[in-house]
């Protein structure tokens, strides 16, 4: 299979290096030089727009930031579905709204095209170890043609239902971890008021049944929520808020999650 692959961030970097490391033909777009430099060791072919990677491409991976950067890669001119040829396969990696992901699944099958959503958690480190979460919703014959490549840079790989069933578990995933960020923060500060320290608490929190990844950053910065702020209040926000609307278009009670997300937030300045 011939993968082209666009999103070359902390991220996306190295997933796309796994699939060129893997043997697979790959092909990469990127509107910054910069971040096509740390190929020019591979085999990977650079091209000047997104529908030249499409028109050498079986399998089109995206993973830019949002749902706007998604829909420009894919549509005018010079985008993927002007030049991908009825067969082929867009997987979107990106965290973007379910609804999104529908809608383009229709205009690709218009065109022949198959569009699967297909999410990541873990990280750069995570995909530079072949160990991400995959979260992928699409028809599954789509699914399973894909998982080799996925493969690559994942593990597990998890099939959840239709197109749009990926983004809304990775959303709900962003949901607990934002909310979580919220208790672990409050659990740890009251600690040292206790007399506790953080390293103490976070020593004895992290092998014990209240453990949580959240937790296990903030306690790695000393209690400080500086360095995840700057990471990922931003994007958190964006998905608290996706989840939010999608739970109000679908008349159901988030309850004490967003709640507690909505204080993660506001922990690191942000309001949805």
């Amino acid at each position: 299979m011939r993968v082209g692959f666009i999103g070359l961030g902390s991220q996306g970097a190295p997933m796309a290096r796994r699939i060129v490391a893997a043997g697979y033909p790959l092909t990469l777009w990127a509107r910054r030089a910069a971040s096509l430099e740390p190929f020019a060791d591979t085999t990977a072919k650079v091209v000047e727009t997104p529908s030249e990677l499409a028109a050498v491409s079986d399998l089109v991976s995206i993973c830019v930031v949002g749902d706007d950067d998604v829909r420009q890669v894919l549509d005018g001119d010079n985008g993927i579905f002007a030049g991908l040829a009825p067969g082929g396969i867009i997987a979107i990696h990106s965290t973007v709204h379910p609804d999104t992901c529908c809608d383009l699944a229709k205009s690709a099958a218009d065109r022949g095209i198959s569009l699967i959503d297909a999410p990541v958690s873990g990280g750069g480190p995570a995909a530079a170890a072949g160990r991400l979460l995959v979260m992928v919703g699409g028809e599954p014959d789509v699914v399973e043609r894909c998982r080799p490549v996925f493969a690559t840079y994942a593990d597990p790989i998890v099939h959840l239902g239709d197109v749009g069933s990926g983004q809304v578990t990775k959303l709900l995933n962003n949901l607990l971890f934002t909310a979580n960020i919220a208790t672990a923060k409050s659990t740890l500060d009251l600690g040292q008021a206790l007399g506790v320290s953080v390293d103490s608490l976070a020593a004895v929190i992290t092998q014990g049944s209240a453990n949580s990844f959240a937790l296990g950053r903030i306690a790695q910065f000393g209690g400080s929520l500086d360095v995840l702020k700057s990471v990922a209040a931003d994007l958190l926000t964006k998905d608290v808020r996706l989840i939010a609307d999608l739970a109000e278009a679908a008349g159901a009670t988030p309850g004490a999650v967003l709640e507690s997300a909505d204080a993660a937030l506001g922990l690191m300045g942000r309001t949805r």
